[in-house]
């Protein structure tokens, strides 16, 4: 009776299980993700067409689209911005053009400003540091074509149009300053041909720079002569440019052309997001996957053998006599499990890099999948925050089970250190930076409310889930040692110099680097200059490969540490992994001054202070790989063998 009412019992689960995997299946074809969802708009519909900041690839700080005098609509209304778009800089605004679905429009007026000595300094700064204007419709940025000389190669698309340029007028020596004031739009849409209804796909500007002129007096009613659409006279070109000067005044125009386009809704990001040469990036991607393919396969040999000839050798000696010439790593078993000095430190560390290791994991199979479409602004850094938050009860976890292992018994001590200590260390630079940001008076710089709301996500999920992670892990019964630690400290006889900690540490580096410092290039490139990266299925391949890299090179010196009598691989494992961070951060140096431009002191401090935090976070994550792989071998060859 017991076990039929137990297969019913089990089959009514399976049957909820069946039921909800077909739901979810079902709904997979009205699911969008937010802020994703398509729009559909008649002929005639208006457009909402929003500003959001200015951005510049040679200072890094963003500016709100309206810091400039560029034309005000009646009321400038904020969007709701998500945790994710405040900490990027983004200040989305509503816009004074007026777009209307499907009807062209040809020099429509803005509005008339006359600078005065304050505002045309305003445009020459941002014209001098190169900034762009980033404007949005129907959640699609505005991108500027740029044809390449070749014909054969795809359009090339930039985010965002220049403010203006610097020229001379012809024989004339004299830089002067000219604005783009009239912006040729083009709206690009997939029709349904049933219901005559249409979809954005595109959305392209050309931008000029126009001395516009009138006859009269100004008024709301004046016609323009050098662009009128009564006497189809448009813009096609800069030759008579307006430039920036006091008491100068600036007439903003636009025109708005729609194109119908084979690309369909789903695929319109597609050209946004094929900006680089992916076919050199294609081929060193592969690249450097087969070598570190290669190298992999080749320590990974090297270790059986060499183990298995060891652990036969050991467990065959028959003699006493033999037993006493014994040579190696077999020779520390004693001493090999003793605790390291700093062992509390070892374990927030080790703990902090099981959280970051969650977080990065679990982000990239969800960017893999394709939740993390850069249409959806912000989500990106929303689901790496959330997502460390909650990895906190598997770092409280790891390190608590380290710190039992090691005899501690304070577990709330080091719960606390755990939680408390990489996100201090990142929170005091983050507030130093964005200090900085603040003085130049930058939309980057991230409000108190934001701020108040990460402390509150840290002290009020993150940290509990910590200690309950502790608990939990200390609750558990302690991991045995395979062998016996002697009581007193086997002397380390003198080691070679290619054996000292300072030089392996730095050899066992620079193999991880070597395996995603291509793929770093390309992310680098979409940070700092301002292009999209959505290449997370190459990413995540890049990341395994540095996992199973990180993992071997430390085996393979902690291998050789041990050979030679040396038994203090608990740190030297981490260092040695991690030391891959300093290589990233004398790259990210070479990187600055080989393809940025950046000449301002707050942004070069800017971009080292990110890179930091970048690089202290990536030696916490390759450091635990590292420890991690130790751990497991030495545990694994120390009860492979017999000892008396």
């Amino acid at each position: 009776m017991e076990s039929c009412s137990r297969s019913m019992h089990k089959s009514t689960k399976t049957m909820i299980w069946a039921l909800l995997f077909l739901f979810l299946i079902h709904g997979a074809h009205c699911f969008y993700l937010p802020g994703v969802a398509p729009e559909d708009f008649q002929k005639g519909d208006p457009l909402k067409v929003k500003v959001n900041k200015l951005t510049s690839i040679k200072t890094q700080l963003p500016y709100s689209y309206y810091s400039l005098p560029f034309c005000p609509p009646k009321k400038i209304v904020d969007s709701a911005e998500n945790l994710g778009e405040v900490l990027r800089g983004d200040r989305i605004e509503n816009s004074p053009y007026v777009f209307k679905m499907r009807e062209p429009q040809m020099c429509s007026i803005l509005c008339r400003v006359t600078l005065d000595a304050k505002t045309a300094k305003q445009f020459k700064e941002k014209i001098d540091d190169e900034y762009r204007v980033n404007i949005i419709l129907d959640n699609l940025p505005l991108v500027v074509p740029i044809r390449r000389l070749d014909q054969d190669s795809p359009t090339f698309y930039q985010l965002g149009y220049h403010v203006g340029l610097k020229g001379q007028y012809s024989g004339s020596k004299e830089e002067k300053y000219f604005i783009h004031n009239h912006l040729a739009f083009t709206v690009k849409y997939h029709r349904d041909l049933q219901t005559d209804s249409a979809r954005i796909v595109g959305f392209e500007v050309k931008p000029y720079s126009i001395k516009h002129e009138y006859e009269g007096k100004w008024s709301e009613n004046t016609r323009l002569t050098t662009c009128d659409p009564h006497t189809k006279r448009t813009v096609v070109n800069s030759n008579t440019p307006q430039e920036v000067e006091a008491n100068k005044e600036i007439i903003f125009t636009y025109d708005v052309e729609y194109l119908e386009s084979d690309v369909k809704w789903a695929s319109r990001w597609d050209a946004y997001l094929l900006m680089s040469d992916d076919q050199i990036h294609w081929f060193s991607i592969v690249n450097s996957l087969m070598i570190v393919l290669f190298l992999s396969g080749m320590v990974a040999m090297i270790m059986l053998r060499t183990l298995y000839r060891d652990i036969s050798k050991y467990n065959e000696l028959e003699t006493q006599e033999e037993a006493q010439e014994e040579t190696g790593w077999k020779l520390v078993h004693g001493d090999v499990f003793r605790p390291p000095s700093n062992s509390d430190l070892l374990c927030v560390y080790v703990g902090t890099g099981v959280q970051f290791l969650g977080m990065v994991l679990v982000t990239m199979i969800f960017a893999v999948l394709g939740f993390l479409s850069p249409s959806n602004r912000g989500g990106l850094m929303i689901a790496m925050l959330l997502l460390w938050v909650f990895m906190g009860i598997f770092a409280g976890y790891a390190s608590a089970r380290l710190y039992k292992m090691f005899k501690g018994a304070e577990w709330k001590k080091i719960a606390l250190r755990t939680a408390c200590m990489f996100p201090a260390i990142v929170f005091a630079i983050f507030f130093v930076l964005n200090a900085l940001i603040w003085g130049q008076k930058s939309s980057g710089a991230v409000p108190f409310g934001t701020m108040f709301a990460l402390v509150l996500l840290w002290f009020g999920i993150s940290v509990p889930l910590v200690f309950v992670g502790g608990y939990v892990g200390f609750k558990k019964p302690a991991i045995e040692d395979p062998v016996k630690t002697n009581k007193i400290p086997r002397q380390i006889p003198e080691q070679a110099w290619y054996m000292h900690p300072i030089f392996s540490v730095l050899i066992g580096g620079i193999l991880p680097f070597g395996a995603v410092f291509i793929e770093l290039f390309f992310i680098l490139t979409s940070i700092w200059l301002n292009q999209f990266y959505y290449i997370f299925g190459f990413l995540f391949l890049v990341f395994i490969i540095l996992l199973i890299t990180c993992a071997e090179i430390t085996i393979v010196l902690c291998y050789f540490q041990l050979c030679s009598e040396d038994y203090l691989w608990w740190w030297r494992s981490y260092l040695t992994s991690g030391s891959s961070a300093l290589y990233l951060f004398l790259y990210a140096t070479f990187y600055f001054f080989t393809k940025l431009e950046i000449t301002k002191l707050v942004s070069g401090l800017l971009y080292f202070g990110y890179m930091l935090i970048a690089s202290y976070a990536f030696f916490v994550l390759t450091g635990t790989i590292g420890f991690y792989a130790c751990f497991w071998f030495t545990r694994l060859i120390y009860s492979s063998v017999k000892i008396d």
